[in-house]
């Protein structure tokens, strides 16, 4: 079985391709093809993998290509996880969004929404070539905003693209953990949209366990999410939200942090990858020590300011594990190819599962996967405050696919406007301008 990946020169391929080294039974992938534009840094992680696959008899055979009709061409499976303009274009977005005074997250936000309007039409030409190419493949897309450039994908690939995302499985096993309970056991009900969703309960035995979790202040405080939404205001919401939820709830706080802070975790990634990548073009690195070194420290330092602008200091040992999106991509390669029946929180077309979005909106919730792909399990409706995220969001999401399909700089400054975290048309005016004068993937933006 062949796997594709795009983007295949990134930092965080390492950790798909070290999963599929524990796989060893029948159906397995067996030909990895990485592909990406940037031939030094696809050689770089080829070396990693080389030291990941030394002593593994059975190891999947790995080439590389910058061409990619030859990477998609023969594939059962493409994992996508590109980023348009690279590291610099997300430090761009950062730091064009807080010179206006507002969040530019990569996917919350400003910030968010620059990166979708570059991404979109990457990813829709990417889909039409695997529909040409490889029209029996499956997409597991990674590439951020993830349910957005899902989304898009699925206009053309319909039910063959899945989004997939790390967030959500990190938060139930942490939120597990705290309760005493077996994360593998434990059915968790979550539902939203990628980067804007709520626990809202955790079943084990049939019995959901997180009322007591929510009246037992140390144990909220046991992890992450406790410590940086509180527990006073995870008891008024009843649940335990996606991390990325702080930055609505406190965006004041996140966005006073991100402009004090020395550098945006956009430019901290800039440079710690670019310092990776320099240090692999020297001979004799020892790359795999050198990937893992650099890792310890991403990882460490993730959503750094949020924690700051919640005065909760470093992250704990166990909070550094996160969802683990390897394990879930390779958890859904296996269903669908080996109709292995599996339960797993993805991104997907929402048919009927949330009432307030259509049929076509990309949601993310718990599915039934198997050989005929991904379906949404049915969800108890929204409460009203979370139903008033959901549809702006989304609302905003329809709005940047309209303007990647169109080109319309108009439509995209409404994109911008009527994002919550957007507070003037004004602002949403001067952040189409510069952005578009910044990144020449946006060249397509006509007046």
């Amino acid at each position: 079985m062949k796997l594709t990946i795009l983007g295949g020169g990134g930092f965080r391929v390492p950790l798909v391709y070290g999963a599929l080294l524990g796989d060893h039974a029948e159906g397995r992938v067996t030909r990895v093809t990485l592909h990406d534009l940037d031939g030094g840094r696809l050689s770089a992680v080829a070396r990693v993998l080389a030291d990941q696959a030394e002593g593994v008899p059975d190891a999947p055979e790995v080439t590389a290509t910058t061409d990619l009709d030859e990477a998609l061409r023969g594939a059962d499976f493409v994992f996508s996880a590109i980023r348009v303009g690279g590291l610099e274009g997300r430090a761009a977005d950062e730091r064009i969004a807080l010179a206006e005074g507002v969040l530019g997250q990569e996917t919350v936000g400003a910030g968010g929404i620059a990166y979708g309007l570059r991404t979109v039409p990457v990813a829709t030409h990417i889909a039409r070539r695997v529909a040409e190419l490889a029209p029996d493949a499956w997409v597991i897309n990674f590439t951020n905003p993830a349910g957005l450039v899902t989304e898009a994908m699925s206009r053309v690939l319909g039910g063959r693209v899945v989004g997939i995302c790390d967030s959500p499985v990190g938060l139930g096993r942490r939120v597990a953990r705290a309760l005493g309970a077996d994360p593998d056991e434990a059915w968790i009900d979550y539902a939203g949209l990628n980067h804007l969703g709520w626990l809202r309960g955790l079943r084990v035995g049939g019995r959901d366990e997180l009322p007591r979790l929510l009246a037992d202040e140390k144990a909220l405080g046991s992890f992450e999410e406790g410590r940086l939404f509180g527990p006073e205001w995870l008891r008024s919401l009843g649940a335990i939200p996606n991390e990325y939820l702080h930055y609505y709830y406190f965006n004041r706080e996140a966005v006073h942090a991100y402009r004090t802070a020395e550098r945006t975790r956009g430019a901290y990634l800039r440079d710690q990858q670019g310092a990776f990548y320099e240090e692999m073009g020297r001979p004799g690195t020892p790359a795999l020590a050198a990937w893992h070194r650099t890792l310890a420290d991403r990882e460490a330092t993730y959503m750094a300011a949020n924690r700051e602008a919640a005065g909760v200091g470093e992250r704990d040992e166990e909070d550094l594990e996160s969802g683990g999106y390897e394990k879930v991509a390779l958890a859904l390669m296996r269903a669908v190819a080996r109709d292995e029946r599996t339960t797993l929180i993805l991104n997907v077309r929402n048919g009927t599962t949330l009432s307030v979005l259509d049929a076509d909106a990309v949601v993310e919730v718990p599915c039934l996967v198997d050989a005929n792909g991904a379906r949404p399990v049915a969800a108890a409706p929204l409460p009203y405050h979370a139903v008033g995220l959901v549809t702006a969001v989304k609302a905003v999401e329809r709005e940047v696919l309209a303007a990647a399909e169109s080109g319309s700089r108009e439509t995209a400054v409404k994109a911008f406007a009527l994002h919550p975290l957007v507070d003037s048309v004004a602002v949403a005016r001067r952040l189409v301008e510069a952005y578009t004068a910044e990144h020449p993937g946006l060249a397509y933006l006509r007046r």
